[in-house]
């Protein structure tokens, strides 16, 4: 089969054809996620709600707004990544050698569901035993004390922590990116799994809240992922 080259100004034409198509399926996801936004915010409420059972405090009167606006955009962003990957794909998918092919849509289709595997298991796992952790800890205080978190820093606590974890389960991919461009070889990964393990829990300690439980559960999944990434990496010469 005989590609058809195209020139420059065709090559511009389709990016901004794709662009657009990204834009508009962003706006609809935005449109969306307006409109289910409340649901949005009764589910990332409910792991604290069961641990507490008290109530939010919205401090202004733009609460509300603010809220809804950083929900829909979140809901966009999550909905429009797999459309912009395969424009991405589809973009310079002609430009590539078949090995090439056969190794890049794998890695566009492991993206976002290691992503989402990551912010499950934040929701899921880890967020019980940190706002346990922290609601324990506000209401030993030793002076008088009414625990009465905001709803707006609430939000952006768990959705930070989501990200993190979405974003630290990206590790395989980056591992065997590296493997595959001849950057990272498998036998210098697998010498220095020592030094991987005190990475890990570094790495666990600056992303998540100061308390041991949330650090260790950041850093085995991630060590777990670290040794999976290796069976996937491509062998020495």
């Amino acid at each position: 089969m005989i590609t058809k080259k195209m020139t420059l100004m065709e090559h511009f034409s389709e990016l901004r054809r794709r662009f657009l198509w990204c834009v508009f399926i962003f706006l609809c996801a935005f449109v969306f996620g307006w409109y289910i936004s409340p649901w949005c915010q009764e589910f990332l409420t409910m792991p604290l709600l069961k641990i507490w059972g008290g109530v939010l405090l919205y401090n202004g009167i733009t609460d509300g707004l603010m809220i809804r606006l950083s929900l829909s955009l979140a809901v966009a962003m999550l909905i429009s990544l797999p459309t912009v990957l395969w424009h991405i794909w589809a973009f310079v998918e002609p430009g590539l050698k078949k090995k090439e092919k056969n190794f890049i849509w794998p890695m566009l289709i492991a993206s976002p569901l290691l992503f989402l595997t990551g912010a499950a298991f934040a929701f899921y796992v880890l967020f019980p035993f940190v706002f346990g952790f922290f609601i324990e800890l506000n209401q030993s205080s030793p002076v008088p004390a009414v625990v009465l978190p905001a709803m707006r820093d609430y939000l952006t606590f768990s959705i930070g922590l989501l990200k993190v974890f979405g974003i630290a389960f990206q590790l395989p991919i980056v591992m065997i990116l590296l493997n595959r461009i001849g950057v990272l070889k498998r036998s210098v990964v697998i010498s220095m799994r020592r030094y991987a393990i005190i990475f890990v829990v570094i790495i666990a300690a600056v992303l998540t809240p100061p308390d041991v439980v949330s650090q260790i559960l950041l850093a085995l999944p991630m060590y777990a992922l670290f040794e999976l990434s290796i069976l996937f990496m491509r062998k020495d010469d």
